[in-house]
């Protein structure tokens, strides 16, 4: 009789996780293309010439980290490297000149664009290099906060207006219609719109406000030494002023506390 042989199972094993490649960061592309460049200063001169070439006076240096050695530089129009030690004896060196602050080197100038973008020690320092990507992104996010801010004033009630333009006019909101209010506000968002959205969001701005109000009517009295409040109606001391704090500042910041709370409620019904 022939026994009967168990077919034996495959067992499915799960395969390996295969081992994740870690790729190192890899390095800017450079990329052909005309470039700009720019003086830093101030007030910078008409024109401005850049240092060109090293010397025993003055090196003209970088350090490369591959060879661990510093390399000389100078920039030679017909030479693709501006390493000296790549250079031959046919040299004819030339001069960097900015132009009312500016220098415009075209994506044909290779060695010069690689010297002023990569090597020269005063990039960042002296010059730097017209970055429109940069730029784009900075006056994205200027136009951004400025719409935000104006999109904010919209719905600003006069007296939040009120206690965020003080900050801007001091006391002289005091003396202006909503309609005044209103428009200088919409101004001061435009033309400062991070200041303006940062006001908004700080909540001791109307707190301020308040208390300058409170003292403007005399409800509230700021001693002569500016370090001490009190009620106008009996000179019962409220708080004490902080050494080296702004006293107005400081106020808000008590009629946060409990017993500031409590202040805060009776000044308001005052001033109403």
């Amino acid at each position: 009789m022939t026994k009967k042989v168990k077919a034996e199972k495959n067992v499915e094993v799960a395969p390996l996780k295969k081992e994740i490649e870690v790729k190192e960061p890899q390095a800017p592309k450079w990329e052909i293309k005309d470039r700009s460049y720019y003086l830093l200063a101030d007030g910078e001169p008409l024109t401005y010439v850049l240092q060109s070439k090293s010397s025993k006076r003055k090196p003209l240096l970088w350090w490369d980290e591959d060879k661990g050695i510093n390399r000389e530089m100078r920039y030679a129009s017909n030479q693709n490297s501006i390493f000296i030690d790549e250079q031959d004896n046919n040299a004819i060196l030339e001069h960097i000149v900015f132009e009312n602050g500016a220098l415009f080197v075209p994506k044909q100038n290779q060695s010069l664009q690689k010297l002023l973008s990569l090597h020269h020690p005063k990039r960042d320092v002296i010059y730097s290099e017209v970055d429109n990507v940069a730029e784009a992104k900075e006056d994205l996010v200027s136009i951004e906060a400025e719409m935000q801010a104006l999109n904010t004033a919209v719905s600003l009630e006069i007296e939040q207006a009120e206690a965020i333009l003080r900050v801007e006019v001091g006391s002289q909101v005091d003396r202006m219609s909503s309609a005044e209010i209103k428009r200088d506000l919409f101004v001061f968002a435009k033309k400062n719109p991070m200041l303006f959205i940062q006001l908004v969001n700080d909540d001791n701005v109307m707190l301020r406000n308040t208390a300058i109000k409170a003292a403007e009517m005399g409800i509230i009295v700021l001693s002569q030494d500016q370090r001490s409040f009190s009620w106008g109606s009996n000179s019962r001391k409220l708080m004490e002023v902080p050494f080296d704090e702004n006293p107005y500042s400081a106020f808000a910041s008590w009629l946060k506390t409990d017993e500031g709370v409590e202040v805060y409620k009776s000044i308001q019904k005052r001033i109403n």
